[in-house]
């Protein structure tokens, strides 16, 4: 009877199904890997320095919370304006720089992502109902599309907590209104605003006329007037 040789073929046929598991099981790691290394949180802490670094000192020190030089390294001094700026805003006074602090200054984290966005609109939120509660619904949205006109125009930042952080902007930054409970209308408003709504008429500043002090606001051109604001250019 003729010998049929079966032994070696097995074997030879186990070793390229196991080489194949093997460079699956690689793969599916390295895949891993590189998401990982795509969603992990870059933190600008003590210790760190360059460009981000640079911009979160720039930003403080226009917004008067840093005293120091524009250097792009995160030294004590840096450490304590972003401590100083996380106090005054409600955030976690750890001074370490990551996504939330990042979004409230308005600078995009190396590890940004969507949440961004839900950033911004929690945070214009929060500054319609400090400076609108109260107001007709109307009323909170032209609070909202004034904010979003600065960033348009060339006197302002450029970002959403740029505008909403400028030194002197709104006057519930410095009385403690921005730190209060956010009504649910302002959330409503703020993403009307963001979706284009503006009932201000493309104003960039408002004022309540039975309040306001500054003349020379007084003497900017009127735009409308809803609720108890007048807005104007």
């Amino acid at each position: 009877m003729e010998r049929i040789q079966l032994s070696k073929p097995r074997i030879k046929h186990s070793r390229v199904i196991l080489r194949l598991i093997v460079a699956a099981i690689i793969a599916t790691f390295a895949i891993s890997s590189l998401k990982t290394l795509a969603t992990t949180e870059v933190l600008s802490k003590m210790g760190s320095s360059g460009s981000e670094v640079r911009e979160i000192q720039t930003r403080l020190k226009n917004w008067g919370y840093y005293k120091g030089n524009v250097d792009g390294i995160f030294g004590s001094k840096t450490r304590d304006a972003v401590i100083l700026f996380q106090k005054k805003n409600g955030l976690k006074a750890d001074g370490i720089a990551g996504p939330q602090t990042l979004a409230a200054m308005g600078i995009a984290s190396k590890s940004s992502s969507p949440s961004s966005t839900q950033s911004n609109l929690n945070l214009l939120a929060r500054l319609i109902s400090a400076e609108a509660r109260g107001e007709p619904y109307t009323g909170q949205v032209a609070v909202g599309a004034v904010v979003l006109n600065r960033i348009e125009h060339p006197s302002f930042p450029d970002t959403i907590a740029g505008v909403i952080y400028q030194k002197d902007a709104f006057t519930c930054i410095a009385d403690g209104q921005f730190n209060e409970p956010v009504a649910e209308s302002a959330y409503r408003a703020a993403r009307d605003a963001l979706n284009g709504w503006d009932p201000s008429g493309g104003a960039i500043y408002y004022y309540n006329p039975k309040t306001a002090t500054n003349q020379w606001i007084r003497k900017r051109k009127v735009i409308t007037t809803i609720g108890t604001h007048v807005f104007c250019m």
